[in-house]
């Protein structure tokens, strides 16, 4: 097999000769050009033919190699870390807070929760545990007003006890006397959760950088008690629209 190729590519390299001959007659004045293009053909097959280790396979294998590379939009990239979402950050950071303050802010949430829960297995209004509920609504957020001056006061801290601190820390609890100046449930239940939400945006936005956790935590309580109350006034609204129903379908009944 062999012989047979050295003997093609001898035969090869006499056609290239004969071939740069005759076009060397035909353009004679391109002289200088076709010996240099005829003697490169010539070296070329050549040493094509004489190589013993340069075999049809490697050659093959040469020719395809830069096929072999896989281009680069292929290639997998490496993953993204993602970024952890408000939901999975606020989750960490309230595991972050101290035992006390996190177990004594759940605590407080019960009296707000148990009122409507309480009352809608029941599936009775009591005006009397509304109004309770109401009451310690009052309690909770005077507490949050004052405890902007428990952290203004102090020399080290970072607010001041200006007029802007300590008048801003007022308006809850003023907010919530009016709340129980309301005869009606409803209207009370409103103003406290225009308190709730007016003493949030003060820890929240307004104060000195409080801790993460504790600014989860306010927000997370906020929500909880203006639901807790805004879920009484529906069960009182509830209860009033069946009461009427009741009596007129008495007095329907009467006539």
């Amino acid at each position: 097999m062999f012989p047979f190729l050295q003997r093609c590519c001898f035969h090869t390299s006499f056609k290239v000769q004969k071939l740069t001959g005759t076009r060397l007659l035909l353009c004679g004045r391109n002289k200088t050009t076709w010996c240099s293009l005829s003697f490169c053909l010539q070296t070329d097959v050549c040493l094509f033919s004489r190589s013993p280790s340069l075999s049809p396979a490697s050659v093959y294998a040469t020719k395809l190699q830069p096929f072999h590379t896989s281009p680069p939009c292929f290639k997998k990239k490496p993953p993204k870390d993602k970024k952890p979402g408000v939901l999975e950050r606020s989750v960490e950071s309230l595991k972050e807070s101290p035992k006390p303050a996190l177990y004594l802010s759940l605590a407080g949430l019960i009296p707000f929760v148990s009122v409507p829960l309480a009352m809608a297995i029941q599936g009775t209004y009591y005006p009397e545990v509304a109004f309770a509920q109401v009451l310690y609504g009052a309690v909770t957020v005077s507490f949050l007003g004052g405890m902007r001056w428990g952290f203004a006061l102090p020399e080290n801290s970072p607010a001041k006890p200006d007029w802007l601190s300590l008048a801003n820390s007022t308006v809850p609890p003023l907010l919530a006397w009016q709340a129980l100046l309301f005869k009606d449930v409803t209207q009370s239940a409103v103003m406290l959760v225009l308190a709730l939400g007016i003493a949030l945006h003060y820890d929240v936005a307004l104060l000195p950088p409080y801790p993460r956790w504790f600014k989860v935590l306010r927000v997370v309580g906020t929500v909880v008690m203006a639901l807790s109350l805004l879920a009484t006034a529906a069960l009182k609204a509830i209860s009033e629209e069946q009461l009427s129903d009741s009596r007129q379908k008495w007095q329907n009944t009467k006539e």
